[in-house]
């Protein structure tokens, strides 16, 4: 009967995802970078709602470090550093998940169309990442920025995501070349199943784990751009972020002053964020990775 391989496939796939599960659960780096990343999510996301509404607002006196009242104390001008901090946290996830999710979204499609499809397909998409892969994003960025300038966040996200895909796309392109040969894809492919429900249903699940590590990457990665775009002077002017926090301590002499308290929170941020999802990738490598599981 037809039913008896279908029913063969769930359990293995079941049987995987419990195993996988198993060794997450048990990953004290996947475990350690995920809480420090939720931690941080949280103070971002829920952090602006109890916290003043400006934070760039005037609220103490200038150059108090900190205390019970101002916990990471204040700036030259009296502007609360905690403040800052949170409502800086929320734009550099919201920087990670719309410029990684944008350069996932590219990459992907990029990849399997190319991998799958093959011919002159594959040539032009081959052709347009590598003229994408060999520009230099920074540069690119910085153009972009200066000239046009757009500093929002969400556009700026929007900038980091087109840019950050090339990687991505030549990777899953190759696993999709070895992939599309397989016997299940040959026998969707007789069965008349379209090509995208072969590239999302077949050959996708089998290439999960490192498309959610991909992203990881994608996200720590457009969070080192902005941040870097920020800390010259080149990000957002309608809100705040980690790195114009940076920007503006170095602009007005903090460490000369003797002012810790305005530049590390913002780069202690910056490094826990990236770092949590370093972390968590190589967590991940090792709960995906038989070979590297610590058993």
């Amino acid at each position: 009967m037809s039913v008896v391989p279908d029913e063969k496939a769930a359990v293995a796939t079941t049987g995987v995802r419990a195993e996988a599960l198993h060794f997450a659960l048990r990953n004290g780096k996947l475990l350690a970078g995920l809480t420090v990343l939720v931690v941080l999510l949280v103070l971002g996301l829920f952090g602006p709602m109890v916290a003043a509404a400006d934070p760039n607002a005037y609220v103490g006196p200038q150059f108090a470090p900190p205390s019970g009242e101002h916990w990471f104390g204040t700036t030259i001008f009296g502007q609360d550093i905690f403040t800052q901090f949170i409502h800086g946290l929320r734009a550099t996830f919201v920087v990670g998940l719309l410029g990684g999710g944008i350069a996932a979204v590219i990459g992907m499609a990029i990849g399997f169309t190319a991998g799958y499809r093959g011919g002159i397909v594959d040539e032009i998409l081959n052709m347009l990442t590598n003229i994408v892969l060999v520009l230099p994003a920074l540069a690119v960025l910085l153009v972009i920025n200066a000239y046009l300038g757009i500093r929002s966040i969400p556009v700026q996200a929007v900038f980091i995501g087109l840019t950050s895909w090339p990687w991505v796309a030549r990777a899953i392109r190759a696993q999709t070349f070895s992939l599309r040969s397989r016997e299940f894809v040959d026998l969707a492919r007789l069965s008349g199943v379209r090509p995208w429900r072969i590239m999302t249903r077949e050959i996708a699940p089998n290439m999960s784990s490192y498309l959610f590590m991909a992203f990881i990457l994608l996200f720590g990665g457009s969070v080192l751009i902005g941040a870097s775009l920020d800390f010259i002077g080149l990000g957002p002017t309608d809100s705040i972020s980690l790195g114009l926090m940076l920007n503006n301590a170095a602009r007005y002499n903090a460490l000369h002053l003797g002012m810790w308290w305005w530049f590390i929170p913002p780069g202690l941020g910056i490094t826990a964020v990236v770092g949590s999802l370093y972390v968590m990738n190589v967590g991940l490598d090792e709960v995906f990775n038989p070979k590297l599981r610590e058993m």
